[in-house]
């Protein structure tokens, strides 16, 4: 039975929920990816640079996961770039629309047992699921 745990998304997982409880605690923000990236262009006083090292670390994070902890970047050779621009464009407009992010909604809102995050995670879940199978079985 241990063999079929997937440790490196339990540890990810448990990464993702110490972080975002250590910025919500020692700053008083929502770790809602989307909402720290926006902010970045559009900042208030003294807001930009924990942002900025926010947005910083997430990337130098998945460079030291990769180069360290044998970690593998997906093979997107055979996506066209039209298909992966308009995914790219889609989850940006979906985004917009929800107010959110799966982490703003799906991490902080539902850990705060907001209701708006619980109908916004389980929304983005089943288009998810939907675009899955559309994907696989459909196309």
């Amino acid at each position: 039975m241990l063999d079929v745990i997937p440790w490196s998304a339990l540890f990810g997982g448990i990464l993702l929920g110490c972080s975002a409880t250590l910025l919500l605690l020692f700053n008083g923000k929502v770790a809602g990816i989307s909402g720290i990236f926006n902010g970045l262009f559009a900042p208030s006083h003294g807001d930009y640079a924990w942002r900025l090292i926010f947005i910083v670390s997430m990337v130098v994070g998945g460079g030291v996961a990769v180069s360290f902890a044998g970690f593998s970047i997906p093979n997107t050779e055979s996506i066209s770039l039209v298909v992966f621009v308009l995914a790219g464009l889609l989850v940006g407009a979906g985004t917009r629309l929800g107010n959110g992010c799966t982490s703003g909604h799906g991490i902080c809102g539902i850990g705060r047992l907001s209701k708006r995050s619980i109908v916004a995670t389980l929304t983005f879940m089943l288009v998810a699921c939907i675009t899955v199978f559309i994907r696989l079985h459909v196309m």
